[in-house]
């Protein structure tokens, strides 16, 4: 019985949930109680009351506690997610537990111990949108933190919550990868980052080189089994920045980094590169290579060579001649498949139509190029996933045709035979095969993050959602700063609407969003997830951006434009979320 004591005040509340509750229970009941009681008592409880907060509510999945500071409850929040990875790096992957969190300062009612208010409300909602290991907070408590703490904070604006009369503005608090807190756990192999070369030429045309020689490096490191080599799109969003080599091996979880630079004057090269151990900030390893452009795979060999004598001293001679394969002995060519890569990564209209001139010429001063077959065809899933396809018929022959001359000239090829993979399973629904290369492609280098990533799409389409989770989760641990991130976000938000987990399709979703907003796939996988969980306002939305990016789309086209997805029940979610949304007939 209530004894009538009622109090007012302003109280930071914390909300946390578990990630994906109802699975777990389904895969694991015992042991999933277990772990959650583990974290609860070894963890989470003890840090709550180290920072004198209180927890108010307790649920199977969650909890409510209040704190008397926005300080004390986002360092409790921040200690939690890093206490939480760290355990969860020490456990098999079935009995890790993942929480999302949620923070606001606002006015609440304490009758009996027991809280109430806006104040909670809102923290509850706010929490159902933070990324998974992550913590979000409204404006109110960022507002309030100040610089108090030294955090990374992305304003992702502000946001319809379910139940609030209002947008809140939200904050997700970052660390290593967007929205998250906690830093990767090193591999068990010698793990490194490359680093973009910086330009020393003085001209700015020539920025692409430099990218272009450092990606090379890239993936001619990444053909060494032994060693775990961070994909180009993570390392390169360091590009122009300058960060302590400390942060970056903890952000990007490497041992070392390699840095550099590229001078070309006329016909002449100079690269520099000094690779750095990042727990100690120690120089291991540094050299200069100079020579003519015409030996530029050369002089590529030398510095891979000198990396790899330097955190492999063991290695065979055999593996690193094997490493030094030649994408291609015209160097106009070479040029042209440099500048076409530089505009694919850019993800813009525009850009993509350049690097399909490009690579075209590439093609045409080398008919045997396998990579830039396979970079063109990719252009145009490109085209079609971002809504540009103008001439689908034609479009769609085009890229079919570049992806299996890709797979017939690159048989040892990786990135060809990656791209033509994914190329004939979005566009031809050839899933079978796309499966075939993307696999053949991961043998041939296990640490190209499209590998993975395209291999899971394919599995995506194929009705197989727990094996997309695990692949592109692959994806997202070798380029965890990938700015095609949205790519393997949307991949992930595909693998739980089609295996009925429409909360945490919302979730994945919502972040693919955030990050490509015009972009077609994001925005409809979103429209379709939030109709499913019963998020009709949200859903509305995003159907209107739907039809402002694609106006062509139909119920009546949605087979034919969506034929990629081969099951029948997978279609019949993915239509029935779309009719939900609003999409016409």
């Amino acid at each position: 019985m209530s004894t009538g004591r009622t109090q007012r005040r302003l109280a930071a509340i914390l909300a946390a949930d578990v990630v994906g509750y109802s699975r777990l229970m389904g895969q694991d009941e015992t042991g999933t109680l277990a772990a959650l009681k583990a974290a609860r008592t070894g963890l989470i409880d003890p840090k709550i009351t180290e920072h004198s907060g209180r927890v108010f509510k307790s649920m199977g999945d969650g909890l409510l506690a209040e704190f008397p500071s926005v300080v004390n409850a986002v360092s409790c929040a921040v200690e939690i997610q890093r206490g939480m990875q760290a355990r969860n790096n020490d456990l098999p992957e079935e009995r890790t537990i993942q929480l999302r969190i949620g923070i606001n300062l606002g006015d609440i009612i304490v009758e009996d111990g027991d809280v109430f208010g806006d104040g909670v409300n809102v923290a509850a909602r706010i929490e159902s949108i933070a990324p998974p290991g992550g913590v979000a907070v409204s404006g109110t408590v960022r507002d309030h933190l100040g610089t108090r703490l030294d955090l990374q904070f992305e304003d992702i604006g502000e946001q319809t919550l379910k139940n609030i009369d209002r947008p809140i503005r939200i904050y997700l608090i970052g660390g290593g990868a967007r929205g998250g807190l906690s830093y990767p756990a090193l591999p068990d192999k010698p793990s490194i980052a490359v680093l973009p070369f910086e330009n020393m030429s003085g001209d700015q045309e020539q920025e692409y080189f430099a990218d272009g020689m450092a990606e090379e490096i890239i993936t001619a490191l990444s053909r060494f089994r032994q060693l775990f080599v961070i994909a180009r799109n993570s390392s390169f969003t360091y590009k122009g920045r300058a960060v302590d080599v400390k942060q970056i091996g903890r952000e990007l979880g490497v041992r070392y980094v390699l840095e550099g630079s590229v001078r070309r004057a006329g016909s002449r090269l100079r690269i520099t590169g000094q690779l750095i151990d990042t727990s100690t900030g120690a120089h291991l390893w540094a050299d200069r290579f100079e020579g003519s452009l015409v030996d530029v795979f050369d002089l590529q060999d030398q510095v891979t060579t000198g990396v790899v004598g330097a955190v492999l001293p063991k290695l065979e001679q055999a593996e690193l001649d094997r490493s030094r394969r030649k994408p291609t002995e015209n160097l106009d060519a070479y040029d042209y498949f440099l500048r076409g890569l530089a505009g694919l990564y850019q993800w813009t209209k525009e850009s993509i139509a350049e690097a399909l001139s490009n690579l075209y010429r590439a093609i045409e001063l080398d008919p045997n190029f396998a990579s830039a077959y396979g970079v063109a065809a990719r252009t145009y899933v490109r085209r079609s996933a971002g809504g540009w396809i103008q001439d689908r018929d034609r479009e769609y022959a085009e890229a079919i045709r570049l992806a299996r001359r890709a797979a017939d000239l690159g048989k040892d090829d990786a990135l060809a035979l990656v791209c033509a993979g994914i190329t004939l399973s979005f566009i031809a629904g050839e899933h079978e095969d796309g499966k075939i290369l993307t696999d053949r492609a991961l043998a041939l280098n296990p640490n190209l993050a499209w590998a993975w990533l395209f291999s899971g799409w394919a599995r995506v389409w194929l009705g197989e959602p727990e094996e997309t989770i695990d692949r592109v989760g692959r994806a997202m641990r070798l380029s965890p700063s990938d700015p095609d991130s949205f790519s393997m976000h949307c991949a992930m938000a595909f693998a739980h609407f089609f295996a009925g987990r429409y909360g945490e399709a919302v979730s994945w979703a919502e972040r693919a969003v955030r990050e490509k907003p015009d972009i077609l796939f994001p925005v409809i996988i979103a429209a379709a997830s939030n109709a499913q969980a019963g998020r009709s306002d949200q859903a509305k939305n995003a159907m209107a951006q739907v039809r402002r990016i694609d106006p062509t789309l139909r119920m009546s086209n949605l087979r034919e434009l969506y034929q990629m997805i081969r099951r029948s029940e997978d279609f019949e979610r993915w239509s029935e979320g779309l009719r939900k949304a609003g999409l016409p007939e």
